[in-house]
């Protein structure tokens, strides 16, 4: 099952919260560059998270070595994804992707299917009193393609997020998600695959002190160190950035972006 986005946005919001600085300054709009270093065409899907602009129409094609740039208002929140394997009709509806499908639509309404690597934003601005950009890059709804954000200009001084690996390849048996020949196309998280409150930290362990990482989590954050592993990994996995930078988004990173 999807991880739904309100409740995964009620948490990064209040984490947001906890951590938002008292100063303010000046904030302006905010450019996301997406770019494709994926050997294969990926189908870039876009969600706003509190009724802000739908950016890039929710969703578009995005070929090998292209790149597309996205203007955000002050205070926008969402969170973006690659889908893979699409096919749509000229329609754009009743279409689908291997991995982050959204209801078989090109533009997209709600949230990718897991398993799906997701970069989330809360920028600065808008009237939600932040003077910080919050991101990360997260692992909790699974993984299905290699994702970086770069904080622009690079002297901003602001930290990558990001998950290198591929995980495709290191995905344990028991959370591989097959493809049609057979390949791995996505890695589960434990959470979808075996629905355990432990995974998932939800009842009795629905804390930070009662719900930890598992040896799963524990393969992904080792693999990727900047990504989120499990819902409540937070102390090494949200960044902050002065409310004067754009990101560039990669699909597919390699160790030198």
């Amino acid at each position: 099952m999807e991880t739904p986005l309100p409740g995964r946005l009620f948490f990064f919001f209040f984490i947001v919260g906890a951590l938002w600085a008292s100063e303010s300054r000046e904030v302006v709009a905010t450019v996301f560059t997406l770019q494709n270093k994926c050997p294969y065409t990926v189908w870039p899907g876009t969600l706003s998270g509190n009724g802000a602009a739908v950016l890039g129409g929710g969703g578009f094609e995005l070929s090998p070595n292209a790149a597309v740039s996205l203007t955000a208002p002050p205070g926008w929140s969402g969170r973006f994804w690659a889908r893979t394997a699409c096919v749509f009709p000229p329609s754009g509806v009743s279409g689908s992707c291997a991995t982050g499908d959204c209801g078989g639509a090109l533009r997209c309404s709600a949230g990718g299917t897991p398993p799906v690597t997701l970069a989330e934003f809360t920028l600065a601005g808008g009237g939600n009193g932040a003077a910080k950009d919050f991101y990360d890059v997260s692992l909790v709804d699974g993984y299905n393609v290699g994702m970086g954000v770069q904080p622009t200009p690079a002297s901003s001084g602001c930290k990558y997020a990001g998950c290198v690996a591929d995980l495709n390849r290191r995905c344990p048996a028991e959370l591989r998600v097959a493809g049609m020949t057979g390949e791995t196309v996505a890695c589960r998280s434990a959470c979808e695959a075996f629905g355990g409150p432990e995974y998932c930290c939800t009842g009795e362990h629905g804390s930070p002190g009662t719900c930890g990482p598992t040896r799963y989590s524990q393969l992904f954050k080792a693999a990727c160190p900047t990504a989120y592993s499990y819902a409540y990994d937070d102390a090494t996995s949200t960044f902050t950035c002065s409310a004067v930078s754009d990101y560039l988004i990669t699909f597919c990173p390699t160790a030198d972006d």
